[in-house]
């Protein structure tokens, strides 16, 4: 299956959230789900569990732009971690290297960040990489290489980017440091990864 490319805001307001960031058309139709009659035709039709639990771990999937064997391979990594599953689940997610770029500003959303990576634009360590679901460890530094830090579309993306604890970021040298992968309370994401978890174990 392809990566998903279609109407942002029809996904955004099927999870009733802004996955995808700013968006003034899901903000002007959030209360009203896709479709001409809402998710439901039936008044009053009850979601399933299994249908919530679903639901979740499509969101998180969209929210991170990751494939569904992707997200079944690091489920399998975390479930086998020692850590809680679902934390860690959300922390290997954080740990991907389009994730981080997007987390640094250098884009101003993941897909955009996917495409920087994709496009050799980011450097690992002083080294080229072009594999968006790259797994970072802690110490790693993240930078632009020489050729990409003039794009007018990194330094527009840097001009309003965010800090997060768990990234050390380089105003000088345009380069980010990944300190550690975050604990569950520092992911802003609202993801409820229980019923993830849940899902995964039926």
């Amino acid at each position: 299956m392809a990566r998903y490319i279609g109407p942002k805001t029809k996904i955004a307001r099927k999870f009733g959230a802004a996955i995808y960031g700013d968006d003034k058309n899901f903000e002007r139709r959030k209360n009203q789900p896709p479709g001409q009659h809402g998710p439901n035709k039936r008044r009053g039709a009850k979601r399933s569990e299994y249908a919530t639990q679903l639901a979740e771990k499509q969101k998180a999937k969209y929210t991170y732009g990751i494939l569904e064997r992707q997200f079944s391979n690091m489920f399998k990594r975390a479930h086998s971690s020692l850590g809680v599953t679902g934390e860690v689940l959300l922390q290997l997610c954080e740990s991907r290297l389009d994730n981080v770029v997007y987390r640094l500003g250098f884009a101003k959303t993941r897909a955009a960040a996917r495409q920087l990576v994709s496009h050799r634009h980011i450097s690992v360590n002083g080294e080229i990489v072009n594999i968006p679901s790259y797994n970072l460890k802690p110490g790693d530094k993240v930078g632009v290489r020489a050729k990409s830090k003039s794009l007018s579309v990194i330094e527009d993306a840097l001009s309003s980017r965010s800090d997060y604890e768990w990234l050390q970021f380089n105003d000088e040298t345009k380069e980010g440091t990944f300190v550690n992968a975050p604990e569950r309370i520092q992911i802003p994401e609202d993801i409820k990864e229980q019923l993830i978890v849940e899902l995964y174990s039926k």
